[in-house]
């Protein structure tokens, strides 16, 4: 394999690795959150500001992986 071969398999396993995380986590944060709503209709106040909170650090974990892919 050259250089060029291995830095290129590494950048995709990078962002591959990187970006499956935080997917689920999103998704498993946003059924969650809707399995609750459904149950508790009331507390959607209460659990909209968390879930949002929790999606945008979820996402920054794949944004932190898409810079160390473009630093590589």
């Amino acid at each position: 394999m050259t250089p060029e071969m291995v830095e290129t398999f590494t950048k995709g396993i990078t962002i591959a690795i990187g970006g499956l995380g935080p997917a689920i986590g999103v998704g498993l944060i946003g059924a969650k959150a809707m399995e609750s709503i459904g149950r508790n209709p009331e507390s959607v106040d209460k659990l909209f500001v968390p879930m949002l909170l929790g999606m945008a650090f979820a996402e920054a974990i794949a944004i932190y992986s898409l810079v160390i892919t473009f630093i590589l």
